[in-house]
């Protein structure tokens, strides 16, 4: 809150010269990256399983939540890009997602694995079925026929994971859609070490995949897992050993 007055404080400066502003670090640092929940791979298939137990059985909802909470874990996605994409932007035939109105109203391409695209074609199947005559052009709908929102994906994704006895891992009280994207990102790097791909390089591609203006804006959402600590620690031991001698 002090950081907040203090930029406005400096805005009333330039037109009153006897505006006090206070110091910055006056009570330590005000920002802390909290760190997020990342899904294991075993979690994200329990929960895409769970779904099927979303009220109503027979209604369009399991199938829509299955879909965005897949896609959000194997692309990346922020959940608002998701949620905006219409019937247009969903190329089947190509594997592509075209996001329009990313963050700062950028656009890009994101290429889809094949496994990706096959479950949106399947999504797309049971969507017309129950939708027959649905003349909304998002591709995820509720079972009124409306675009899906994020405040229900967001409960249902808590109600899951309480149905499941989870607890988030990290500093958060409960579970996260953007917590998918953190997930996309951490196990994307790990991928990248278990590939021997070179990381410095390969970070770039996944900076821009994922729609961020800088690279550092990807290396915020990295998170220490086991896995990363445990090659970062190998790699040091090696390291170490070489210089040795």
């Amino acid at each position: 809150r002090i950081e907040v007055l203090q930029g406005f404080a400096r805005f009333c400066l330039s037109e009153d010269p006897v505006t006090e502003t206070l110091p910055r670090g006056l009570f330590g640092p005000a920002h802390r990256r909290r760190i997020p929940h990342i899904y294991t791979e075993a979690e994200l298939g329990v929960l895409l399983e769970a779904t099927k137990d979303l009220a109503p059985a027979d209604g369009l909802r399991p199938a829509t939540c299955r879909c965005i909470f897949g896609l959000l874990a194997a692309t990346g996605l922020r959940i608002s890009e998701a949620l905006s994409l219409t019937r247009a932007d969903v190329d089947l035939d190509a594997g592509v997602l075209l996001i329009r109105e990313a963050k700062f109203h950028k656009q890009r391409l994101v290429p889809m694995h094949p496994s990706v695209t096959e479950s949106l074609r399947a999504y797309a199947r049971r969507r017309d079925q129950l939708m027959p005559e649905s003349t909304c052009n998002r591709f995820f709908l509720r079972d009124d026929g409306s675009g899906a929102n994020q405040a229900g994906m967001l409960y249902a994704l808590q109600t899951l994971c309480q149905q499941l006895g989870w607890q988030p891992r990290g500093d958060y009280r409960y579970h996260r859609l953007h917590d998918m994207r953190h997930t996309f990102i951490v196990r994307s790097t790990l991928r990248f070490y278990e590939q021997g791909i070179d990381v410095d390089h390969a970070v770039l591609a996944l900076s821009t995949y994922v729609g961020h203006a800088k690279v550092s804006d990807t290396y915020w959402y990295l998170t220490g897992i086991p896995e990363l600590m445990s090659i970062a620690a190998e790699r040091f031991e090696r390291y170490v050993q070489g210089a040795t001698r």
